[in-house]
């Protein structure tokens, strides 16, 4: 049994990037949504909320309702096909193509040596965390979901859980929101 979920945000208009559809993007080799997926391998459940589209990896679809209501909205979306009431869930966007499983591992150590803490993100160097590189508690999760998720930044239902902050290591934190920042993630490291 996994020790942990993930929801996967693969929505939104990518209007920055001319309205492609950003997540199936390669990016050495292997889509945004594909190399996202590897991060979570070994997840259980793995929701992906957007679209149907093509996968290496066996995922479970579902879609904000209405659609379009954007990142909060995903997010309760994803959550109802969770069935774990105690465990972890991965919250990622589909679009941070350094991910790793090894950041995935350090977010679970983060929470197994803290059990009070009720989530940890990834933070950016200044301290900026970012909100869509997180592991949490499902609990904590469902107990602070606002009512109306609809147009509402997940900044809304994460920042008060007051996670724990865990530094990035590399470019893991980095996302694909313009041209600049596909060709930076195309660009393997040296």
């Amino acid at each position: 049994m996994a020790d942990f979920a993930a929801v996967v945000l693969a929505g939104g208009g990518a209007r920055r990037l001319g309205g492609v559809d950003k997540v199936m993007l390669p990016v050495l080799g292997r889509t945004l949504l594909d190399r996202t997926l590897d991060a979570v391998a070994g997840a259980d459940p793995v929701v992906v909320v957007g679209p149907e589209r093509p996968t290496v990896s066996p995922v479970r679809w579902t879609v904000e309702e209405p659609a379009g209501g954007g990142p909060l909205a995903a997010v309760e979306a994803g959550l109802r096909l969770i069935d774990d009431a105690d465990g972890l869930v991965a919250i990622l966007a589909a679009d941070h193509p350094h991910l790793t499983q090894d950041t995935l591992v350090r977010l679970r150590a983060a929470l197994r040596d803290d059990p009070a803490a009720r989530g940890a993100v990834l933070s950016e160097p200044g301290g900026r965390a970012q909100w869509l590189v997180g592991l949490w508690r499902l609990r904590s999760l469902r107990e602070a979901m606002p009512a109306e998720v609809r147009n509402r930044p997940v900044r809304d239902l994460l920042a008060p859980l007051d996670p724990l902050r865990i530094d990035a290591t590399t470019a893991e934190v980095s996302d694909v929101d313009t041209p600049h920042d596909l060709r930076r993630a195309r660009t393997p490291e040296r």
